[in-house]
């Protein structure tokens, strides 16, 4: 991130957290080991300066106690991050959903056991990305790659690692429904195939095969399918465990 470091020191230090006599965190549900993790790279960013990396840097605050002053549900935890709080050390933090993600289940976990995941090395899965995985053969990246597919440009920026890593293990289940692959027959016989970007009750418009802009009447159409499977591999089946973990890496480094 390239934010002025007087933003960077304390994310949390408003949150004030202490030790006894608060309202015990709560009205939350498990949170995946890969947005901890990032959340961890968040802290080490934002918050370690003043913190310190034990979470006790400031007196009477302990990030590992898991009670907070000003804050029970994680909407608060986020509300307080994003607006902070006035009259105090605390400014707002201009965090992308990702981090913001990712900082909120690491503070439901600080204690957190950093070995039972590795996001991997950017370097490598971008290597593996362009490589073995020939990810550029659908997908865009900057000024690489089709625009048939979903642009990948800044995709660590709207999609927490967990929800990435899941499309990479189990693209069709979780792929979105404006995401879905389309097939388009006209009423003069011409066929295309691409992904919507827009529709509504009378009108679609895709990206075709090609990577061009295409808005079509839906009563001219002679067919119009949506397909409900996912034209991406399962990266289980294609990668190792180690290679998985290095191209999560480097998509959740994607932030234009």
């Amino acid at each position: 991130m390239s934010r002025p470091i007087f933003r960077r020191l304390s994310v949390c230090a408003a949150l004030l957290f202490c030790t006894s006599g608060l309202a015990q965190a709560q009205d939350h549900g498990d949170y995946d080991p890969a947005d901890i993790e990032y959340g961890l790279s968040v802290y080490r960013s934002q918050c370690v300066t003043c913190h310190g990396d034990s979470g006790d840097g400031i007196a009477g605050v302990n990030l590992r106690s898991g009670q907070f002053r000003r804050a029970v549900s994680d909407r608060d935890l986020r509300a307080l991050i994003a607006n902070g709080i006035p009259d105090t050390g605390m400014l707002a933090f201009d965090l992308d959903s990702a981090e913001m993600t990712g900082i909120i289940a690491f503070l439901r976990n600080p204690n957190f056991e950093l070995d039972a995941v590795t996001l991997g090395d950017e370097a490598r899965g971008r290597t593996i990305f362009e490589g073995k995985g020939d990810c550029l053969s659908c997908h865009r990246v900057g000024q690489e790659g089709p625009r048939g597919s979903v642009d990948l440009t800044s995709i660590g920026t709207t999609r927490a690692p967990s929800a990435l890593r899941r499309s990479l293990l189990d693209p069709t289940g979780t792929m979105r429904p404006i995401d879905r692959p389309v097939e388009i027959v006209t009423a003069a016989g011409e066929r295309f195939n691409g992904r919507r970007l827009n529709e509504d009750t009378y009108t679609v418009q895709i990206i075709d095969d090609q990577g061009r802009l295409r808005s079509f009447d839906k009563d001219r159409l002679q067919q119009f399918t949506v397909h409900t499977e996912s034209p991406m591999p399962s990266y289980g089946d294609e990668l190792e465990e180690q290679e998985l973990a290095d191209v999560l890496a480097y998509l959740v480094s994607l932030k234009r």
